[in-house]
């Protein structure tokens, strides 16, 4: 078990609030957990949800010794766009978790790639992300991308890293994007108010995403979205920053759900184009527009 100790500089602030501000890596209800355990002194007592820090206050936290965890293979389908024994190009449905993290360790995209390939993934990102070269949300469908050895690993990554790897998206968003608006540059980091959540925030990283508008509905757009950078959340927070939210969303936009054929946001990840990282093959990769995407757009006047 690690000891950690701090004198607080807040005043009047509450301790899981302080906690979280202290140690920015830790989820807001693990914290809280760790006070509910009795693992915080306050002033040496325990301290409580509701206790209050004041400047100059002493805080303990016992950290518990991390529990080792590993993912295991399941047999659950994939649909796979490209194979081949360097790397392959997955069709993520909507509503599967990439890999395991807390509160879902099964069921997720990696527990499927280790049945599927069994020991021939990259292991550059550890047990719990074997192969992931970037991410994409639980209720974001589409094209990813996963490395089968470290050489494939290393150089797909450094194409993301040069901006040469093409990521391309579609969605619909509430209103209509003017057209003087083709690029966001807005700096991406996680919000000060809500640590679950990024948020547009001076002094953040970088993020670029290009804005192409396909076709206007009533109230709504269908658009196609380029990415420069990979930050999490990127193109839901770029499209809430600037007003125009992807539809059910529910974290970045409306907290009702605006169509019921569509649970969490209408994004997914269309098209994928890179040179192979080991044969130097140039490949552009499109899937079709899912189920639930094609339900909005009729639901919104499209075809």
């Amino acid at each position: 078990m690690e000891r950690l100790e701090f004198v607080c500089a807040e005043t009047g602030q509450r301790v899981d609030k302080v906690l979280a501000a202290l140690l920015p890596d830790m989820t807001r209800s693990y914290l809280q957990k760790l006070i509910a355990d009795g693992l915080v002194e306050h002033n040496g007592k325990a301290a409580k949800k509701s206790t209050v820090v004041t400047e100059g206050d002493s805080l303990i936290i016992d950290l518990p010794d991390p529990v080792a965890l590993t993912a295991e293979p399941e047999d659950i389908p994939l649909e796979i766009a490209y194979e081949d024994d360097h790397l392959l190009v997955v069709n993520k449905p909507k509503d599967m978790v990439v890999h395991p993290a807390a509160g879902n360790y099964n069921g997720t995209l990696v527990n499927a790639l280790l049945h599927h390939c069994g020991d021939s993934l990259s292991g550059i990102n550890g047990v719990l992300r074997p192969g992931i070269v970037h991410r994409i949300d639980k209720d974001t469908s589409g094209l990813l991308i996963v490395a089968k050895t470290d050489a494939a690993h290393q150089g797909l990554a450094a194409q993301i890293q040069a901006h040469s790897f093409t990521r391309q998206y579609e969605a619909v968003v509430v209103g209509h994007i003017p057209d003087t608006v083709s690029t966001v540059k807005a700096p991406i980091a996680r919000s000060t108010a809500d640590r679950k959540k990024m948020a547009v925030i001076s002094g953040g990283r970088e993020a670029i995403t290009h804005v192409e508008t396909i076709a206007e509905y009533p109230g709504y757009s269908h658009i196609r979205l380029t990415l420069e950078t990979g930050r999490t959340h990127q193109i839901r927070v770029h499209m809430a920053h600037i007003g125009h939210p992807v539809v059910c969303d529910e974290v970045y936009g409306s907290k009702k759900p605006q169509f019921a054929c569509c649970k969490g946001q209408c994004l997914h990840a269309r098209r994928i184009a890179f040179e192979h990282p080991i044969t130097g093959e140039h490949i552009d990769l499109v899937s079709e527009l899912p189920g639930y995407f094609k339900a909005v757009l009729k639901e919104i006047g499209g075809e």
